[in-house]
């Protein structure tokens, strides 16, 4: 068989051979058959107050995977300190058109979208630093705990197919900061379904009672229709027999509500914001980024009937 191997493979250095991979990952996803879209934009809130649990990196690769896969995806960066509006490679310097100007102005949703430059069929509205003020200057705005879901659903492009015609957003997703305040509850009350990433640690579930409580509070004053939809398991080492038991507790307590996919702690997902990127576009063939991948998929299969 080693004749049908191209000559210059015995001499490729292991630097040549992971590029090499990289960029046939990279050809692969282009000649990658679309995921079904969706019948109406489905608007997910990614939530989990616990921090470092790999909320916002799920974000931004599942985003990543899903416009890998042929659909149109808005993400709206919702955490003061702008981490996913980094990854996606999108300016958000204070002055910049932002979430906190759709917040606090009432500025509609249109004006302060930008597309991301790396990826196609994704678009940003970033978060600048100003957002960290916007929970005091909403105490006293009426109806405050709307302002996410009015400017949302004020775009033209979320809906179904006959409101908002073949150029819909096919996914939103909200990215929230570690915390249970004003602005995860504008996402709360935003949004249909919630995904949540829970790490594959010990403490994984500590504080996630906290959340679903919040969660059917809205859901009984807020937003009836609000669903913990998806869970996801993330830094899962699959030599560890800790990983393991967290993984069957959480996949006992949610049942189909957890994906499928795992997402492994990879060195290459946690490298990926440092230069600008996902790990979708920095190392399309690693761990990390198949498993993502393989994530979106999932969510998007799940919405086929949606």
């Amino acid at each position: 068989m080693a004749e049908f191997e191209p000559e210059v493979a015995d001499d490729m250095t292991p630097l040549a051979r992971a590029t090499e991979f990289s960029l046939s990952m990279r050809e692969g996803a282009s000649r990658r058959p679309p995921a079904p879209r969706p019948r109406a934009t489905r608007v997910f809130v990614v939530a989990n107050q616990k921090g470092g649990v790999g909320k916002t990196t799920s974000t931004v690769n599942i985003a990543a995977g899903l416009s890998s896969l042929g659909q149109r995806v808005l993400v709206i960066d919702l955490d003061p300190q702008g981490n996913a509006s980094t990854a996606l490679n999108v300016e958000h310097r204070r002055g910049v058109p932002s979430t906190y100007d759709a917040l606090v102005d009432g500025v509609v949703l249109d004006d302060v979208i930008t597309a991301c430059p790396d990826l196609k069929n994704l678009w940003v509205v970033p978060a600048t630093i100003d957002l960290a003020g916007a929970e005091i200057e909403l105490v006293s705005v009426v109806a405050r705990e709307g302002r996410l879901r009015k400017a949302i659903h004020g775009h033209p492009w979320v809906g179904d197919a006959e409101s908002a015609g073949e150029e819909r957003f096919d996914y939103v997703l909200i990215d929230c900061p570690p915390s249970l305040g004003l602005l995860t509850l504008n996402a709360l009350v935003a949004g249909e379904e919630m995904l949540i990433p829970i790490q594959a640690e010990y403490y994984a579930l500590e504080g996630l009672g906290q959340l679903l409580e919040t969660v059917d509070m809205v859901r009984a004053h807020l937003n009836p229709t609000l669903a913990v939809s998806t869970i996801l398991l993330t830094m899962y080492d699959a030599r560890t027999r800790l990983a393991a038991g967290v993984a069957e507790e959480v996949r006992e307590h949610f049942g189909d509500q957890v994906l499928r996919t795992a997402i492994p702690r990879s060195v290459r997902v946690s490298e990926a914001p440092s230069y600008a990127q996902t790990v979708m576009t920095y190392d399309p063939g690693s761990p990390g980024a198949l498993s993502y991948l393989e994530a979106a998929r999932e969510i998007a299969s799940r919405g086929v009937s949606l």
